[in-house]
């Protein structure tokens, strides 16, 4: 196995070149088949695994570039600044400014099957790390905290209701707003509402139909796809 010292150039080197490694190209990497030798060398750099995939992606703790939710992608591998999948949703969550429902959870989190993130809602839930609160038939996860939980509940009921029934005027500064969000890192346009509901999220104002109109003023057509 690699000394300490050249353990780290060649762990640097790897990482600045992929981004990313499985643990049998960091026994290669290192001259070793010792998962605790692998993990002693990586814990002595800094790392980080994967929230989702089971945590089998791991990279070095300065590679990643967090984005406003303190997550960042690389190819399918997501790592967030809160860790595990379960602190991740926590974080979210909390941070939120209207809570978070399940089509907003799975479209941050690029998680591809529902279920994953269904369990992992149930699992903190029950462990009283969040709670869940049902709002027009929905469910909308918010803090455990009470006094946290109150103005997410208020923020998302005044979103809802604030909802006019003909389009309103769009301020060249939402209209730059919803486009990062519609655009930021996406393969695919996800749908006006869900736009909508991502920017609620974050306590700016906004409906559907004023993202339809910059949809439509742009030409930008979403894909229909069913998230849950």
């Amino acid at each position: 196995m690699l000394t300490p010292d050249a353990s780290e150039r060649a762990l640097r080197d790897y990482f600045r070149q992929h981004r990313i490694a499985e643990l049998r190209e960091l026994f290669q990497l290192l001259g070793t088949r010792s998962r605790m030798s692998v993990f002693r060398r990586l814990k002595a750099v800094g790392y980080r695994s994967s929230f989702n995939h089971a945590g089998r992606y791991y990279t070095l703790a300065d590679v990643p570039q967090f984005d406003r939710w303190g997550l960042w992608f690389h190819a399918d591998a997501g790592f967030s600044r809160a860790g595990t999948l379960k602190d991740t949703v926590v974080a979210l969550v909390d941070s939120s400014a209207a809570g978070m429902t399940p089509n907003e959870l799975l479209a941050l989190l690029r998680l591809p099957v529902a279920n994953t993130l269904s369990n992992t809602l149930h699992s903190v839930r029950r462990e009283a790390r969040i709670a869940c609160h049902g709002l027009d038939g929905e469910q909308l996860y918010i803090s455990a905290d009470a006094q946290r939980a109150k103005p997410q509940r208020m923020q998302r009921r005044q979103a809802l209701e604030g909802a006019p029934s003909a389009p309103v005027a769009v301020s060249e500064e939402m209209v730059i707003a919803i486009l990062v969000e519609a655009l930021q890192g996406a393969e695919v346009l996800m749908s006006a509402a869900l736009v909508a509901s991502r920017l609620t999220a974050r306590a700016v104002a906004v409906t559907t139909a004023q993202v339809e109109q910059v949809f439509a003023r742009y030409g930008l057509t979403p894909v229909k796809k069913t998230l849950v």
